[in-house]
C-alpha cells in the first residue's frame, strides 16, 4: 500500500490511485511486491534536516529513502523535496510531474535493490527509471 503525506509544504498530489497502480507494476516487473510506502513530501530545509539528523549528510537532495523491505516485500519512507524537484525540472529541462515521478521510482528502485554508488549503477537506475517513466506514459495513453 502507497499512502502520501506532506510535511511543512503546501502541495498537491493528484492521480494517487493511477500512481499505486504503476508502482505495484514496477515492483511487479522487478520479482518484488509492494508492502507499506510512505512518499512524504516536504521542502528543502525539511529534508537537509533528515539528511543531517539521520545520515550526517549537509546538503540538499531531492529524495532520501530509508529502506524497511523484507524482499520480495518492498517497505520504506520516501522523503521527497518538492523544492528541489522544482529546481531539477527546470535545469534539466523537463516537466515537474515527469521530475516527480523520476524521483519516486528512483526510490522505489532503491527499495526494490538498486544502487547509485559507481557510474555503472547510476547509468542502471536512469535507464531503469526512463523505462518505467515510459510505462508510465504508455499506461496514461501517451500523456
Amino acid at each position: 500500500m502507497v499512502r502520501y503525506f506532506f510535511e511543512d509544504i503546501r502541495f498537491e498530489y493528484k492521480d494517487r490511485l493511477f500512481n499505486n497502480r504503476w508502482l505495484k507494476l514496477v515492483a511487479e516487473s522487478e520479482i518484488c511486491r509492494l508492502g507499506a510506502i510512505n512518499v512524504i513530501f516536504c521542502s528543502d530545509p525539511y529534508i537537509l534536516n533528515i539528511n543531517l539528523q539521520y545520515l550526517g549528510h549537509d546538503y540538499f537532495t531531492d529524495i532520501i529513502t530509508f529502506d524497511y523491505s523484507e524482499k520480495p516485500v518492498v517497505s520504506g519512507d520516501l522523503f521527497i523535496s518538492v523544492d528541489s524537484v522544482r529546481e531539477n525540472a527546470v535545469y534539466y529541462g523537463t516537466e515537474f510531474d515527469e521530475e516527480l515521478h523520476r524521483v519516486i521510482v528512483h526510490g522505489l528502485l532503491h527499495l526494490i535493490g538498486y544502487d547509485d554508488h559507481t557510474e555503472e549503477d547510476i547509468a542502471e537506475m536512469r535507464s531503469k527509471e526512463n523505462y518505467y517513466l515510459d510505462i508510465r506514459k504508455s499506461l496514461r495513453g501517451g500523456k
